[in-house]
């Protein structure tokens, strides 16, 4: 049987939000837990690929989850206005003749934004993974080419450095820099879906995780689609209650949110533990 860990987008609350539901799934089923980590495959799109470059560093789950606690924080504050931001999507996207060119469209808005340098974001990244080098196992980071709208998936075997890898997969248009990449500029994967699920077509088991509610709209991609591409697979949905919600505030960026997300995500994955263990065997 071939599992799949899927690692959905969030900001910085969503990697707080993730590592706690691993470590709640950890503190009732410390086995189950291993079991995860090591799935055949991690798919991992912006948040959910820090995530998953995390946890298949080896780094101990608890110091991964002490981590987000922490007042200490390598996080760039941003003033990030939600509303503001998505208007210029629309308007950045209106006429758009195709998903490709929506994608090319936001990567020009992000291309012409001002933000703060690229080194500086990339240092951020890297102070995020406790190793910079790529695992063993099967990992996929999820981007978009900026200039051309296409898709990318980044692997041990891209030839990519890992930390370039989860900053263009975590490079939030119209917020963070794209990240150059053999000339190449890349945006965040979510830009394409928030998820990616589809890539873990020809696995048996697909557990997602998603730092948002399941009737919440979706700005890119559409879920219904990405899960029907996986059939016979069985999919299981690990997501965000209302508590989690308020814990991620109006900035889900901000470092601010880390410790109120990553404390929400503890107790759901408390809660989803035995129902995740009953899936995934």
């Amino acid at each position: 049987m071939k599992r799949a860990l899927v690692l959905a987008g969030g900001g910085v609350a969503g990697i707080a939000w993730e590592i706690g539901v691993l470590c709640g799934i950890g503190d009732v089923d410390p086995e189950l837990l291993i079991s995860i980590r090591d799935a055949d495959v991690v798919i991992g799109t912006s948040a959910g690929s820090a995530v998953a470059a995390q946890i298949t560093s080896g780094a101990l789950i608890d110091d991964l989850y002490s981590a987000q606690l922490s007042e200490n924080s390598s996080e760039l504050e941003v003033d990030l206005n939600l509303t503001e931001l998505m208007d210029r999507f629309v308007r950045a996207t209106a006429g758009a003749t195709g998903s490709e060119d929506m994608r090319r469209r936001i990567g020009a808005l992000a291309l012409e934004t001002s933000t703060v340098s690229e080194p500086l974001r990339l240092a951020a990244v890297a102070a995020r993974l406790p190793e910079k080098e790529w695992p063993t196992s099967t990992l996929l980071l999820t981007a978009v080419d900026a200039e051309t709208g296409q898709s990318a998936v980044f692997t041990k075997d891209s030839g990519v450095d890992l930390v370039d890898a989860v900053a263009a997969s975590c490079a939030v248009p119209g917020v963070w820099p794209p990240v150059t990449i053999s000339g190449n500029r890349y945006i965040d994967g979510g830009v394409r879906s928030v998820t990616n699920a589809d890539l873990a077509g020809g696995c048996d088991r697909v557990l997602i995780v998603l730092p948002s509610q399941l009737s919440a709209p979706q700005s890119w991609g559409n879920l219904d689609e990405e899960i029907g591409q996986l059939s016979p697979a069985d999919v299981r949905f690990v997501y965000a209650d209302d508590a989690s919600m308020t814990a991620f505030g109006s900035n889900p960026l901000s470092p601010s949110t880390r410790g109120p997300a990553a404390r929400a995500g503890r107790k759901i994955g408390r809660y989803e533990a035995s129902a995740v263990g009953s899936f995934w065997s």
